[in-house]
This record gives C-alpha cells, sequence and structure tokens, in this order.
C-alpha cells in the first residue's frame, strides 16, 4: 500500500464522528462510494489514514495520488495505486498505458487489475486529490462505483479547485445522479480542537491567550499548526504566537500571489496591511487603485482562494498566515506609510471601527491616536460581548499607558469574562491600587471579590470583604457606598452567609431608589434573589425577584446579570418544571454570549444540560452533554472553581453507568490539575474502588475522604446517597460505614435524604421491615430525580418480596422501571435481580408503549405543528419556545415515532388515529 501523506500531531482531533462515518461505510459488507470534500491542509489524508489503520488484516486497501500535471497523464491515479505492487504484471502495466490502445480496452485493463487485487474480499480503494485527476482516472473511478462485493470508494478532493473544465466537476455530477453518495465535508478546527491539538502535540493543556491567538493565527488549519509546532523545538506554545513563519510555510503561503502583475502586488500588499478586515473602498484610497483595477484584481485574488468576501465590500485573507507571509516580505518603512494613510482615511471617516484605528495607530507610531482608540474599544466591545476582542484592545493601550484606570477596569472585566482569571486578578488589584474616585475603587473591589472566589483565594476574598466594609464607612451616601454594598452582599452569599447577604442586598436597594441608580438597583437585587432562593422558605419569593430581574436587565443590555439570574433559576426552579427550566437554560447562553461571559456561555451551560437530563432520568443524554462541554474545555490551561468541573460530574455520572474504566483516566487527568476541592479525588477514587469490589483500595481513599470532607463546610444529601450505597454493594465493615455516615449526614442534609440513608443501611443490615416504611415515605420526593426515585422503589420492592409481599413489590419494581427506562448501571442491575425474584422481563427490555402513545402533551403539541410544515425556528415563535428546545423535541418525536423526517410525523399520527 502506498504510504500516505501523515501529520505531526500523535492524534487525530475534531475528525471522531467523520471516521465513524466512513468506518461504518467500510464494515458494512456492501458496496459504498464517499466523497471527502475540504481545503488545503484540512485533513482529508489524515482522515484516511485513520480510517485505513482500524481496517482487519484481511481488508485490502489500495491508495493512488493525483499529482499536480495528472491531466497529462492518463490513469496517473491507478499507476500511483499499483506502483511497487507484484502482482500486478508488466503485461498489464504495458497495456494500460499503451496509447494505441482504444479507450474502452485501456479502462477495461484498469478495471481488471483492480478486480485482481481485491477479488471477494472486503476492500477500501482511496483516490486523493480527485481535483488534480486525469479524465481516464475519473472514469475508473466512475466505473468502480458500480462494480458489487464489499468495497468502499473514497475520492477526496479540494471544492475551490474544482471548475467546470476538470474531469472532476463531472464526475461528482454524475456520480450525484448514480449512486449513493456519503459526503464528508471537512471543516476547519473550532477554538477547543485546536487547544486540543495543541495539547496533544505538546503533552499538555495549552494557555487559552495562546490556544486563541493560535487558533486566529492558523484559521483553525491543522497543516499550518502543524508546521508552526514544527518549527519550533520544545513546543513552547506561547512562543508560536510570536514566533516567525518558518522559510518551508512561508514559502508555500507566498506561492499564491508569486505571478501578479506589480500593480495587483501592491494591492495584495496594501491588503495585508490593513488587517483582518479589508473594506473596498480603504483598500482603493491605501492602494490608490481604480475601481475598475480593484475589483479586476480582488476577483483573481477570491478565486485563487487568497481572499474571501466577507461582507458588503469587505473582504478577509482566507487565512491569516497568508496575510502574515505577504506583510512579512515588505520593508518596514513601506508598512509605516500604509498604516499611515489608512489611519488618515479612517480618522476623517469619524465613525470607524476602533479596533481599526488602534491597529494602524501603532503601526504608524501614533500612540495618542492609539490609547484613544482603545480606550473606546475596549468599552464599545464589551458592550456588544465581545470580551476577547476588548481585551486585546484595552492591552494594546496599556501597553502605552500602564497605570490607565480605564483601561485596567476594561481589561479586568474583558479577562474574567473571557475565562482569563490570572490576568483578570492581575488587572483588577492594580485598577483598585490606582483608584482614584471613589465609584472605581468600590467597582474594582466587587470585581476582586468574584474573582478570588472563582479563583478558590478564599482568604484574600474574606480580606477584600473586610477593606470594602472599611470603604463603606468612609463614603457618604451614593454612588460608590451603594456598589460597595453590592459587593458585601455578593461575599456573603457566595460565602453563604445568606442572613448577611439579604441584609446588604436591602441596604443597597434603599440607596439605589433614594439616587436613581438603575444598574446597582439590578445588581441588589441579583444577590437579594440569589440569596432568598437559596432558602426553601423563601425560595419561590427568591425566583419571583430573579424572574422580574431578567426581563429588566435584558431591557437595559446588562446581560451579564441576566445570565448570573438565570443561573441561579436553572438551579432553582423545580424539577417538575422541565420545559421552564430548558427554556431558562437556553436563554441563559444567549445571554451569556451576548455578555461575551465564556464560563456560563460555555461551562454552566454543558452543565445544566446535563442536569436538566439526570432530572428527565436520561443517562446517556446527560453524559453526551458533559462530554460536549468537557471537549470545549479540555485543552486549555485553565485556573479557578470550574477548572474540569465537567470532568468532576462526568466521573459521576459514569460510575452510575458503570463505566469504571473511564472513570480511571479521569480520576487521573483530575489528580494532574491542581487545586481540587479537598474531597473530589478521595470522592472519586473511594467511590470506584467500591464499586470495583477492592475493599483495600477503598479503606485506603476511605481516611483521606473523611480528611476532606472535614474541611469542606457544605454536605450533600445527594452525595451521601451515592457514596453510602457503593459502601454497602462493597460490603464495607459496619464500623467504617458508621464513621462515613458521621462526616456525611450533616444537619443541613434534606430530611429525605437521610431517610433514604437510614434505610439503605437498615435494609443491608438485615432489618428490612424497619427499612420499608422509610422507603415507602419517599418515593415520591420532587427534587429526587428519576434515577434516586428508582432506587427507592427498588429498595421497598426488596423489603416487600422480604415480607413475601409479592404483588406489592411487583408494583413497586414496574414503577421502578419506568424510572429506570434511561438509566443504566448499578441501579439498573439491582432492579434486574429484584425482577428476576418476581419472574418479570429485565428492566432493559423494549418499552411496551411506543408510537403517538408515547408521545408527551408538550410533544405532541409540537408534533402536530410539524405535520402542518413548521420548521425549528417557526416551532420556537408559535410556542414560545428556544430553537433549541423545540429541536431536541423534534429528535425525541422522531425516535419515538420510529421515523426518519418531518414528513412523516403527520402520517404518523394520521395513521394512529384511524
Amino acid at each position: 500500500m502506498r504510504t500516505l501523506r501523515g501529520g505531526a500531531g500523535p492524534v487525530m482531533i475534531g475528525r471522531e464522528g467523520e471516521l465513524r462515518r466512513l468506518a461504518r461505510l467500510a464494515a458494512s459488507g456492501d458496496p459504498a462510494v464517499a466523497i471527502v470534500a475540504g481545503e488545503p491542509g484540512i485533513g482529508k489524508t489524515r482522515l484516511v489514514h485513520e480510517l485505513l489503520a482500524t481496517l482487519p488484516s484481511s481488508t485490502v486497501t489500495l491508495v493512488g495520488q493525483a499529482e499536480p500535471g495528472s491531466l497529462s497523464r492518463p490513469y496517473e491515479v491507478l499507476l500511483d495505486a499499483i506502483d511497487g505492487r507484484p502482482e500486478v504484471g508488466d503485461e498489464q502495466v504495458a497495456a494500460l498505458t499503451d496509447a494505441r490502445r482504444s479507450p474502452v480496452e485501456r479502462l477495461h485493463t484498469g478495471v481488471a487489475i483492480l478486480t485482481g487485487l481485491i477479488g471477494d474480499a472486503p476492500a477500501v480503494v482511496v483516490f486523493e486529490d480527485l481535483h488534480w485527476a486525469d479524465s481516464e482516472s475519473a472514469a475508473l473511478f466512475e466505473r468502480l462505483a458500480d462494480q458489487r462485493g464489499p468495497r468502499l470508494l473514497i475520492g477526496t478532493y479540494r471544492p475551490d479547485e474544482v471548475t467546470r473544465r476538470q474531469p472532476v466537476a463531472g464526475l461528482l455530477a454524475r456520480l450525484e445522479r448514480r449512486h449513493a453518495v456519503t459526503h464528508v465535508r471537512l471543516d476547519r478546527l473550532t477554538p477547543a480542537q485546536t487547544a486540543a491539538m495543541l495539547a496533544a502535540a505538546t503533552g499538555g493543556p495549552a494557555p487559552l491567550r495562546a490556544a486563541t491567538a493560535l487558533h486566529h493565527r492558523t484559521g483553525g488549519n491543522p497543516f499550518f499548526l502543524e508546521e508552526l509546532l514544527r518549527a519550533l523545538p520544545g513546543h513552547d506554545v506561547e512562543a508560536l504566537v510570536e514566533q516567525p513563519l518558518p522559510w518551508s510555510l512561508a514559502d508555500v503561503l507566498r506561492r499564491h500571489v508569486d505571478d501578479l502583475d506589480p500593480a495587483g502586488l501592491r494591492i495584495v500588499e496594501a491588503a495585508s496591511v490593513l488587517g483582518h478586515r479589508i473594506l473596498f473602498d480603504l483598500l482603493a484610497d491605501v492602494s490608490g487603485a481604480g475601481e475598475d483595477q480593484l475589483i479586476a484584481v480582488l476577483r483573481d485574488l477570491v478565486t485563487r482562494g487568497v481572499l474571501v468576501e466577507s461582507g458588503d465590500d469587505e473582504f478577509a485573507f482566507r487565512h491569516a498566515l497568508v496575510r502574515e507571509a505577504i506583510a512579512g516580505q515588505m520593508l518596514g518603512r513601506q508598512r509605516r506609510r500604509l498604516h499611515e494613510a489608512a489611519l488618515e482615511v479612517l480618522l476623517r471617516g469619524g465613525a470607524s471601527d476602533p479596533a481599526m484605528v488602534a491597529h494602524h495607530a501603532r503601526g504608524a507610531g501614533r500612540y495618542d491616536d492609539l490609547v484613544a482608540a482603545a480606550r473606546s474599544g475596549a468599552a464599545l466591545y464589551l458592550s456588544i460581548g465581545s470580551a476577547y476582542q476588548a481585551l486585546q484592545l484595552a492591552e494594546m493601550g496599556l501597553d502605552e499607558l500602564p497605570d490607565d484606570t480605564e483601561l485596567l477596569g476594561a481589561a479586568a472585566r474583558a479577562a474574567w469574562l473571557a475565562g482569563l482569571l490570572d490576568d483578570a486578578l492581575r488587572y483588577g488589584r492594580r485598577w483598585r491600587d490606582l483608584a482614584g474616585a471613589a465609584t472605581d475603587r468600590a467597582e474594582s473591589l466587587y470585581l476582586l471579590v468574584r474573582l478570588a472566589w472563582e479563583s478558590r483565594e478564599y482568604d484574600e476574598m474574606g480580606a477584600l470583604t473586610h477593606d470594602i466594609e472599611t470603604l463603606i464607612a468612609q463614603l457618604p451616601p451614593g454612588a460608590a457606598q451603594a456598589r460597595a454594598m453590592t459587593a458585601v452582599a455578593q461575599s456573603k452569599y457566595l460565602r453563604d452567609d445568606l442572613e448577611a447577604a439579604l441584609l446588604w442586598a436591602d441596604r443597597a436597594l434603599a440607596l439605589a431608589d433614594e439616587f436613581e441608580l438603575p444598574v446597582i438597583r439590578l445588581t441588589a437585587l441579583l444577590e437579594k434573589g440569589s440569596a432568598l432562593s437559596e432558602r426553601p422558605q423563601s425560595a419561590a419569593q427568591g425566583r419571583e425577584i430573579l424572574s422580574a430581574l431578567v426581563d429588566e436587565a435584558e431591557k437595559a443590555g446588562e446581560w451579564v446579570l441576566a445570565a448570573r439570574a438565570l443561573n441561579t433559576l436553572v438551579q432553582e426552579v423545580p424539577p417538575e418544571s422541565p420545559d421552564e427550566q430548558a427554556e431558562a437554560l437556553e436563554r441563559m447562553r444567549v445571554d451569556a454570549e451576548r455578555a461575551g461571559f465564556e464560563s456560563l456561555a460555555v461551562a454552566t451551560y454543558f452543565q445544566g444540560r446535563a442536569r436538566l437530563a439526570q432530572r428527565s432520568g436520561d443517562l446517556r443524554a446527560a453524559v453526551a452533554a458533559l462530554e460536549e462541554g468537557r471537549q470545549h474545555d479540555s485543552g486549555y490551561r485553565r485556573r479557578g472553581r470550574w477548572a474540569d468541573y465537567h470532568g468532576v460530574f462526568l466521573a459521576g455520572l459514569l460510575i452510575e453507568a458503570g463505566e469504571l474504566d473511564r472513570v480511571e483516566q479521569i480520576v487521573a487527568d483530575l489528580a494532574a490539575l491542581p487545586s481540587n476541592p479537598p474531597i473530589t479525588i478521595p470522592g472519586l477514587t473511594f467511590n470506584l474502588a467500591c464499586r470495583r469490589g477492592d475493599l483495600p483500595r477503598a479503606e485506603a481513599a476511605l481516611d483521606e475522604l473523611i480528611a476532606g470532607l472535614k474541611l469542606q463546610e457544605w454536605r450533600s444529601g445527594e452525595m451521601a446517597h451515592d457514596l453510602i450505597s457503593a459502601a454497602l454493594e462493597l460490603g464495607l465493615p459496619a464500623p467504617q460505614v458508621d464513621r462515613l455516615l458521621g462526616e456525611l449526614l450533616a444537619a443541613d442534609v434534606a430530611p429525605a435524604y437521610r431517610t433514604l440513608v437510614a434505610a439503605q443501611i437498615a435494609e443491608a443490615q438485615g432489618r428490612p421491615a424497619e427499612a420499608l416504611p422509610g422507603y415507602l415515605t419517599i418515593t415520591e420526593v420532587p427534587f429526587f430525580n428519576p434515577a434516586v426515585r428508582g432506587a427507592v422503589r427498588v429498595g421497598a420492592a426488596r423489603c416487600l418480596l422480604a415480607a413475601d409481599q409479592r404483588a406489592e413489590a411487583a408494583a413497586h419494581a414496574e414503577a421502578a422501571a419506568t424510572l429506570l427506562a434511561g438509566w443504566s448501571g448499578w441501579r439498573v442491575a439491582q432492579l434486574d435481580q429484584v425482577r428476576a425474584r418476581l419472574g418479570l422481563a429485565p428492566a432493559d427490555a423494549p418499552p411496551a408503549v411506543s408510537g403517538p402513545a408515547s408521545l408527551t402533551p408538550r410533544e405532541r403539541e409540537v408534533a402536530v405543528l410539524l405535520g402542518d410544515g413548521l420548521t425549528n425556528a417557526e416551532l420556537a415563535r408559535r410556542l414560545y419556545i428556544a430553537p433549541k428546545t423545540a429541536a431536541v423535541h423534534v429528535s425525541n418525536i422522531l425516535r419515538k415515532l420510529g421515523v426518519s423526517s418531518r414528513t412523516e410525523v403527520g402520517r404518523a399520527l394520521t395513521t394512529s388515529a384511524s
């Protein structure tokens, strides 16, 4: 087999779904055709390489490569594929290349060669770079698509290099008409995938700032990223951001414009200096080109793939590295003159993008203009939720004026929203130290309290709170004092001192009303509503305050406040309102994205989706949500409260599912992170050891777990149930169970969980008659998720069986089967044991209810509208739900009705009704 061109990365990133699609085709045993499309360097060859590595040794693999100039070399791809294959005789090769033979004879020879190599064996045949393929190779590919047998035919090509005159254009059109072709389009890597690729190549997570900058620099093209990595020994990712282009890569990139005439080269050089957005009129002014000439050159550059039309009269380089390669050849004076010209044009315009002004002011050495643009631009970008861009602009200004408090405040806020806590702390502390105005100092302290909490700097948080209380006593009543009061309220709430939080929030509200301070009023209401929602007796009042606050904050454009309020609502909305929770979660994400609030828009959002899935009893969906969220974060080096909370949550769910090997890997990943909460590693290790039946390891972890619990103020009933369940399954000696129980069941654990744990222990100790009443009193606890309620029912059924009350036990087992229908792991295993004793089918048998009868009322409502032909967006508007919530409903309906398309839904409902 021909050796494939491979990448530098040790693992393939971001193509798992595409690989699975191709692997399914290869394993199907049926003839199949797949076309893999993507720009140069995007990973087409790497994807094929990964596929071939997964195939059984009995699969025949043939890979042929077209090259530039192949159009004049008939059967170039086949000749490349069979090069070095001793099974192909010289006579066959001569017949294939004999120009005196008719095209039909030569085509038959090509088919015969491949048939002889493959025979009846499963096969994968690859034609690489079909955009360069000669017409004879294209005809052979088409003929092979007609062949029968267990074979997968793969063609790769670059869409941007296909013209109507090339053989591949006709080939693709004919294949589409005659065959079921699987199209695989490879897009650029996302920022998270770029970070993951850096982590895989360097052996450790990448700093967020460096990963983001490299993603922008390479445009998410794996080849470009690998070339940069090759050029830097030691893989210092942060140094890569400013590393000059290696000669080999710069040469590849500059080939796109090597043959431009002098006028065209002058225009593309001017474009390379203008930055990320190239405005037509600005380029015309700077380059001095006439409109007709400029249109002709731009059209040529778009055709070459150098530029893309990004908007009306706006262009951008297809890859930032192409712009970098072109600008790197210019003289410094030449670049300064172009920057100066661009800056003059922008300043004359008056309403220009501040980022563009700052970019050209720096390039021209006009530093007063740079600082002015940085101030206005940072504020503008923060107001529209572009936190990272705001940070870059603020830092550009701070390079010139490092003590500017306006820029420091913008940089601190932007870094916090972008999830860069170390930078946010650094800028926030300097902002506080240099703040002259009392309002500025209060604002900086409010942010620093939040940053200290998220960074787990609890001692600093206490010291800051003391400083704020001292400041309040020195300030006259007014905006600064009210803002400082909200900072204390926030600190008290985050440290669970709810009474003090309410007191300070009310004091701030009184001042906000007296002095007409609308934003401070909303902030104080957020702290008050959040504190009230934490207490059962005032939770409804807290939710009412937060719900009203969300509407007000959104109208005022205070997206951070709105997102934070919605996040609290998502946590506190009663579990009997899943639709309301789902809509609040989607709304939170939208508001967080508008604010550029990374932690709520990504981490908290996916955790919220997992909790919603838990509350609906769907373990697979909960795991999938966390895996998606963790993928966003896994390649980044982060600090703070949510360093890998996805991993902690995911490990717990995988223990539930019985996927213990995966849990071992996650625990190892978590152990490599600094500042884990004291019970994270020992708690997971203990639970895992119990589920594996490893008593020595469980006993060793128990001491560390109890020590960690002593350092943690809060207790969780859910955690108590999970850990005691694991200990009882293992058969941990009773004194050690009692020791663990003494630490887990503090006074703040909900009575229902205390009852559940007591019933579990009574049953395990052989006292089912004592355990049964406890189970029966908590079968319908609303805040228990379905999995816990299912476990309660299973416990009740076991106790009833012990009393020989089989009919009652069967009723509880059936109820448990319904609750655990979307679950797996130890809870379902225990249910199956009970059902076996009762002579019932296993819990994972297909459900009796299916079709339209299985739809919830809301799903039936959506299904009727689907029958009317409404799109997801129209469904969302009609039902006042988020488009993503509508999409979830549609997916569930298709699955439950057993149909594959929306158009079949109406027919399924009609058939059922008749």
